[in-house]
């Protein structure tokens, strides 16, 4: 197995066993970097070791008890680390072959990133960098700040965690429903990053998060339906690029589809609908179950996006409204609905736009949309989607039947 891969598969693994071992987020990466460094030397010129992960753990470890040995700090620790060494007990090969310990370490990470004390931007942003493995410059992409500023805010949060003792813990049962909302948009956001950044490996991270979390809470109906909504969505990846290009939904060779993903996530939706609740993620998962059937039923989709709208007061919910409504009753209705969001630094909400404009007739102003969402586009594949439309909507463009 390649370095590269055993980083993007192995990252939050090894960083949460870190943690849990060191109790300092920032020793733990510092340690884990080192680690990683000195595979990259050592593996192409001895080998891959038969336990990749144990062997990144172990190297890592070692390597920061002689970093807090040089540093002549936190001596107690330092001797309880040296005396699991010597000892051999519990050796991180042997908790890396244990699959079962390795969900708990990372829930209890992602609860550590998630406490209610850091502020819900900081949550995210260090998960991403945390379990999903994300550099700061990508962090720094997908919240739109200078990388800058999201350096500063990273150290700054994993120093309050140190600073406040924030355990490194899954919390008690009375807490884990305040705490859950948090934990969630987390989870969403880096499937999020890997669906519309790229990043497959960020997407099958989140599902395998949302895996641990069901797990943990199977009676939660918000966890149980973003579950189904990542594995809805996840289903359609191998059909969602041909020629390295985007390829819109209703134009995806069915085929490609995962019917066994799609069958498990609406077996969570259904589980989740009885338990009689209906927050966002289940309205979303139902939405996007509803787009599985053809035709789609466009009026359930534009109702389920009033109501979702309704509770999250969000722009862009109101822009997947948009989306539902110019189907029913056309672009220009579409367009109305758009023309009334401040959505300027969203790629997605130019690119919706474009659409409706070229729909309606208008291809002079489509395309000078489909220029700004071309603009604004983080991914080679949706950049040459948008290309494509560039040059259909161009001035000397020859206008065939749409």
């Amino acid at each position: 197995m390649a370095l590269d891969t055993v980083f993007r598969d192995q990252w939050g693994r090894v960083l949460a066993t870190l943690v849990r071992i060191l109790g300092d987020i920032e020793l733990a990466e510092e340690a884990a970097a080192e680690a990683f460094a000195i595979a990259a030397e050592r593996w192409p010129r001895d080998g891959e070791p038969a336990n990749p992960t144990g062997w990144l753990i172990t190297t890592a470890r070692n390597r920061a008890v002689d970093r807090l040995r040089r540093q002549q700090v936190l001596a107690d620790k330092t001797k309880l680390l040296a005396r699991d060494i010597e000892t051999g007990s519990q050796p991180p090969e042997a908790l890396m072959d244990g699959a079962a310990t390795i969900p708990d370490e990372r829930l209890e990470m992602i609860f550590t990133c998630c406490h209610p004390a850091l502020a819900l931007e900081a949550q995210m942003a260090l998960t991403l960098r945390t379990l999903g493995g994300l550099s700061t410059d990508e962090i720094a992409l997908a919240f739109l700040v200078p990388f800058e500023t999201m350096s500063k805010r990273l150290t700054r949060t994993k120093h309050k965690i140190r600073d406040a003792g924030i355990p490194f813990a899954v919390p008690p049962d009375h807490q884990l429903p305040d705490r859950l909302a948090a934990v969630l948009a987390v989870v969403y956001l880096i499937f999020n990053q890997g669906w519309g950044g790229g990043r497959v490996d960020l997407a099958a991270e989140a599902v395998h998060l949302g895996r641990a979390l069901a797990d943990l809470m199977p009676d939660e109906p918000e966890v149980l339906a973003l579950l189904a909504l990542m594995l809805l969505h996840d289903a359609r990846k191998a059909a969602r690029l041909r020629d390295g290009r985007i390829v819109p939904l209703d134009d995806q060779d069915r085929a490609l589809w995962d019917g066994q993903q799609i069958d498990e996530g609406r077996a969570l939706l259904r589980r989740a609908m009885a338990r009689g609740c209906t927050g966002p993620y289940l309205i979303q998962a139902a939405i996007a179950d509803l787009h599985l059937y053809e035709p789609r039923d466009w009026r359930q989709i534009a109702a389920l996006y009033q109501t979702l709208a309704q509770q999250t007061r969000s722009s862009i919910v109101e822009m997947n409204r948009a989306i539902a409504v110019a189907e029913i009753d056309g672009p220009e209705a579409g367009l109305a609905i758009l023309d009334r969001l401040d959505l300027d630094h969203y790629r997605y909400f130019h690119s919706t736009r474009a659409e409706f404009l070229r729909r309606a007739g208008h291809d002079g102003e489509a395309h000078e949309a489909y220029r700004r969402a071309l603009d604004l586009a983080q991914t080679e594949p949706e950049r040459r989607f948008l290309k494509d439309r560039l040059a259909e909507t161009a001035p000397s463009a020859p206008k065939g039947p749409r």
